[in-house]
C-alpha cells in the first residue's frame, strides 16, 4: 500500500494543480493513444489543465523534437528505454526536472542523474523457456545462455533493437566489456536462427517448437497472458519465466521514461503532469494497461504480472544504459550478432 508521505505528497500536486493559472501541455508519446490518453484526460478532470497528445515512432519523435528545434510546441517527451531517452538528453532536448516529489517517489537507479529524465514504467528482460523441453534449474544467469547445451534453441531478437543494446550496455558496466563480449559471442553461437521479429516473435517461437529459450520483455510475455486470442494464451501457458543473476547483480531491467523538453513553454503545467503520473492511482492504471511494473516503490503489479513471482532487479542506474550504447553495439557487432 501506499504510504502516507506518498499521499500526502499526491495531495499536494493536485491541490498545487487545482489552484494556478492553467496552460495547456503538450505531449509527444511513443505510446500508443489508447495506452495513455484515458490516463491524460483523467489529469485534465482533475486539474483543469488541457493535454495534446501527438503520437509516434520513438525515433521519429526524437528527430522532430530535433527539426523543431526551440520552436517545439512539446513540452514533454515520452518513450520507451533508457537508450532512447539518452539520445534525446545526448541531443540536447531536455531540460532539467526539478520537483522533490519525483525525486522522493522514484529510486534513483530510474532516473537520470543529471535529472533530464525520470522512469514512469518498468519492464524486466529475463529469460523464458518452454515447459518440458528445459530444466530451469539449469540457468542461473545470462551467461548460462552461452553453454554449448543450447546450441540451435535460442531465439532472440536483432541486435539493431534497443533493448538488446541496452542489455549488453547494463553488462558493460557491471560486468566490464570483456564479459560483454563473451556473452555475446555465445549467445549467437547457440541461436536456433538468425533474429528475425520482435519479442513477441520470440516467444511465439519458443512455444512452437522453433526454439526453447526466448529472451524478451516481460510486458510482451503480460500482453500474451491478458490476451482475448487463445491461442496467445496457449503460448503463454506453454512457457516459464527465469529470472536471472538473481545471486548477483539481478535481471535486467528498463523504463518508460518521460522529459520535459528544453523548448517547453509550460513547464509548471508539465511537471505537474509528470508528479500525476506517479500518483498510486496513475501507477496502477498506467502499468496494468501497459503490462508493466510501477516505478514507485509500495505499488502492486498488475496480477498477471504478479503471477510471475518476484524478483531482484539489477540497480545499476539506466542512465548507463545510454552512456555505454555506442560501445555495446560495437560488442554486439564484433561477436556477429544481426
Amino acid at each position: 500500500m501506499p504510504s502516507k508521505k506518498f499521499n500526502a505528497l499526491a495531495s499536494g500536486v493536485l491541490l498545487t494543480a487545482s489552484v494556478s493559472v492553467m496552460a495547456d501541455v503538450n505531449v509527444y508519446s511513443s505510446r500508443q493513444e489508447a495506452l495513455i490518453k484515458p490516463l491524460l484526460d483523467q489529469f485534465s478532470e482533475q486539474t483543469g489543465i488541457q493535454v495534446n497528445l501527438v503520437t509516434g515512432a520513438d525515433d521519429a519523435l526524437i528527430s522532430r523534437l530535433q527539426l523543431e528545434g526551440d520552436k517545439s510546441p512539446a513540452d514533454l517527451l515520452i518513450t520507451a528505454d533508457a537508450g532512447r531517452l539518452h539520445r534525446a538528453k545526448d541531443a540536447g532536448l531536455f531540460a532539467a526536472l526539478q520537483s522533490d516529489a519525483v525525486n522522493e517517489l522514484v529510486p534513483a537507479n530510474l532516473r537520470d542523474v543529471d535529472d533530464q529524465w525520470v522512469g514512469l514504467t518498468q519492464r524486466a528482460r529475463p529469460i523464458f523457456y518452454a515447459k518440458g523441453r528445459v530444466n530451469p534449474d539449469e540457468i542461473d544467469s545470462y551467461s548460462d545462455l552461452t553453454d554449448s547445451k543450447w546450441a540451435g534453441r535460442i531465439c532472440i531478437r536483432s541486435s539493431s533493437n534497443i533493448y538488446n543494446q541496452s542489455l549488453i550496455a547494463s553488462m558493460v558496466e557491471t560486468e566490464g566489456e570483456a564479459s560483454a563480449l563473451a556473452f555475446a559471442e555465445g549467445l549467437v553461437a547457440n541461436l536456433a536462427r538468425p533474429p528475425a521479429g520482435g519479442d513477441t516473435d520470440q516467444l511465439k517461437a519458443a512455444a512452437a517448437g522453433v526454439c526453447d529459450i526466448a529472451v524478451a520483455n516481460t510486458y510482451y510475455f503480460g500482453r500474451l497472458m491478458t490476451s482475448d486470442k487463445e491461442s496467445d494464451q496457449k503460448v503463454a501457458e506453454s512457457l516459464g519465466v527465469i529470472w536471472p543473476n538473481q545471486q548477483g547483480r539481478g535481471t535486467h531491467v528498463n523504463i518508460s521514461g518521460i522529459g520535459l523538453t528544453k523548448a517547453s513553454k509550460n513547464a509548471d503545467e508539465a511537471v505537474q503532469l509528470i508528479e500525476f503520473m506517479l500518483t498510486p492511482e496513475a501507477q496502477t492504471w498506467y502499468s496494468e494497461v501497459n503490462n508493466e511494473y510501477p516505478v514507485v516503490e509500495g505499488i502492486e503489479p498488475s496480477q498477471a504480472l504478479q503471477s510471475l513471482g518476484s524478483f531482484k532487479a539489477d540497480s545499476v542506474n539506466l542512465t548507463a544504459l545510454g552512456e555505454n550504447n555506442q560501445r555495446a553495439v560495437e560488442l554486439m557487432d564484433q561477436a556477429g550478432w544481426r
